[in-house]
Parts: C-alpha cells; structure tokens; sequence
C-alpha cells in the first residue's frame, strides 16, 4: 500500500518518488501510517566575480561558498531527512486526520557538536467530509509557492548549491532565483472539494517576520485556486500580511502583497512548468526578507523521460528586485541540468550541474558554479 498522505507537500513528495512505502497499522479505529525520506549528495561548488553584494545574494562566497572560493558539503538537497507519521479515522460521518514530520539535516559545520536541530515542518490535523471540503489547523506548508517548488526537478536533488545554509538544513533549489519559498506556518486552511477540476484553499496563517521589519497582529491571508486538466495542471495564488517597523526610528511599516499563477503539462514523456510570482515584499528568500521591495520571480522547466527510469531535465529561474542602488541585490538566477536516475521503486539517484550569478544594480555580477551527486530515498 502506498504511503497515505493528504493533499500536502508529502503527496507531490511521494508521487515524484513513484512505489514509496510505509508502515501500515490499525488501532481500533485509527489507520496509522509511518513513512519518510531519507538523501545526501556530494556537492562542489566554486565562487567568483564581485563578492560586496548586499542581500541574499546567492552566488557569492559569503552565502554560496562558505566564505572562500571554493567550497564541498556532503548534505541535504532541497529536502531535510524527514520521519512522517500520520493517522486518519471515520467519525460521526466525518474523515478526521493528523500528520506530524520531524527533519534532520545531513551536515554541519563541526565533527563533535551534537547534531541536535529539528526541522518541524508540519504537525497538524484534519477535520473534512467528501462533499463539504476539509479544514486544516496546525503546522504546514504555505499555499503560496507550493505548486512552484513541488513541481521542481531538483525538489529531488540539490538546484542552487548554497553552502551557508546547507551545512545544517539543507539546498536551495530554485528558491531566491525562480520563486520565494513556500514557508512553514501555523495555520487555519480550508480547502473546497473538487468541482470539474477545480479546488480552492485559503486560510489564516500565523504573522511572521521579516529581516528588517517586525510582524503586527494581523494573521497573514494565503488563497489559492488549482485547475486539474488531463496531463497537466494550472494554478493561481496570493498572500498578504502587514509589517510594522522594528523600532518607532525604523519608519512606516508596509503591506507584503503577492500574486502568482503558473501551471505544468506532461505529454509523450516531456515535460513543460513555468511559474511567476509578482509583488511587493515577497522576499527574495522568505517573507519580507528584503523589505517593502517590488520584486518578480520566474520559474521555467523542460524535462524529457528517455525510459521508465531515466529523466532529463533542464530548468531557470530568476528573481528579479525593481529597486535598490549601489552594490545591493538586484537579481539572483540559476541555470540547472539533472539527471535522475529511478534504481528501484524506492531510490533515485541524482546527477545535476548548475550555474548562479547574483548581479547589483551598479558593478559586476558574482558567479557560482556547482556540481552535486548523490540518491534519495523514500520508504
């Protein structure tokens, strides 16, 4: 039996994976399921090209290297190593569910310190029925972004290999260059049954901060609506919260708005994404992370199945600031071609290379050129 999930980031997960599986129990009236995903990858990257970028700027040594010019991990993709349990039951008339995911990273910075971070990234339950939706109250993954990053090839592999944050998390993938990520928030999520093909969500999500201002009182608002079609799939999202300064001297506060719209289509063994991400203080990151900046985000895919087990894939991404001076970030991209090898229904091995460049609004970009090798696996 496959790995049961609901319609979270661990269904893309697993559907991505193919035959992953679990541990299946029944206690009275509970199904109890326990499952994961365990990788690592040897990654190399090299750094060049104006290093006095301000911002999160991806490609530099500071962020990109570890601080030199050329750097190695041996650690997380894009995903942590993960432990899924989750439990769902029929009560009066109603499908109630729960989902907890503990994560751990691969690497760190020292061969003695305890390893001792955990990556709570949903925790969780579900109240719904078949015909009235299902309400979520818990942890989870945002809305906005998530069609995005769990569409990504490198979801499976390593994208941008970004040293500062992988030793001790994990990758980036195409996040800071193709879209801001997904975010994890303690939320109220509705999601609509499936009418022709189309669901909605949308909820409340616990205010969070920014890098330069701190959250107000008002709950963040995330909506998304999705279109299933045959072979495919389409999508709009938005998000907004207020920001208040940190201190009274730090000015006005601003409003993070956000909208996207995207969609995927397989077809004879190819495959097509494309995803873009519009708004102000989005983040080139996270949330708010750059302040009340207008900023644009694209993701552009293209992969080719050359059997059941081998698929090629090509993918850019850019996130692009509209304001800023000097030697403050202006643009992040990343080019990145992967191979992904399926060995058997539980492992696939990984084989990507990848350019980034971080450019200022004045002076030269930074470069960082990287390389990475390794397997996933689900159970």
């Amino acid at each position: 039996m496959k790995f049961t999930t609901t319609a979270s980031a661990a269904l893309a997960l697993l559907t991505c994976a193919g035959a992953a599986r679990a541990i299946d129990l029944k206690a009275g009236d509970w199904d109890l399921s326990v499952g994961g995903f365990i990788n690592a990858y040897y990654t190399y990257a090299d750094c060049s090209g104006n290093q006095a970028i301000a911002g999160a700027a991806l490609a530099t040594q500071a962020l990109g290297c570890n601080g030199k010019d050329k750097s190695t991990v041996i650690g997380n993709g894009l995903l942590p190593n993960a432990l899924i349990v989750s439990a769902k039951s029929k009560q009066a008339g109603l499908d109630i569910g729960a989902k907890l995911m503990i994560g751990a990273a691969v690497a760190t910075g020292s061969s003695v310190a305890s390893n001792s971070a955990v990556d709570v990234r949903q925790g969780y339950l579900t109240i719904g029925r078949d015909d009235l939706g299902s309400f979520k109250l818990g942890r989870d993954y945002g809305l906005y972004g998530a069609n995005a990053i769990l569409s990504d090839m490198t979801l499976l592999g390593v994208g941008t290999p970004t040293a500062a944050v992988q030793r001790g998390r994990v990758s980036l993938g195409h996040i800071g260059a193709g879209y801001t990520y997904l975010g994890h928030y303690g939320q109220i999520t509705y999601t609509s049954p499936a009418a022709s093909g189309l669901t909605f969500s949308g909820g409340l999500f616990s205010p969070v901060d920014g890098s330069q201002t701190a959250s107000g009182g008002e709950p963040q608002v995330q909506l998304g609506l999705a279109y299933a079609l045959p072979g495919g799939k389409l999508w709009l999202g938005a998000k907004t919260q207020k920001f208040d300064p940190s201190a009274p001297a730090a000015g006005d506060g601003f409003r993070m708005s956000g909208a996207e719209v995207g969609g995927s289509y397989d077809f004879g063994g190819f495959g097509l994404l494309g995803n873009y991400q519009s708004g102000k203080g989005i983040g080139v990151v996270a949330d708010g992370d750059s302040g009340a900046v207008k900023q644009d985000n694209y993701l552009l895919q293209a992969t080719v199945k050359l059997s059941a087990e081998v698929k090629l894939g090509l993918g850019y991404g850019e996130s692009k600031l509209k304001s800023g001076s000097g030697n403050g970030l202006q643009k992040n991209s990343n080019l990145t071609l992967g191979s992904y090898y399926q060995l058997t229904p539980a492992v696939t091995l990984v084989a990507e290379l990848s350019r980034s460049e971080s450019k200022p609004f004045v002076g030269d970009k930074a470069r960082q050129n990287g390389a990475s090798l390794g397997a996933i696996l689900f159970f």
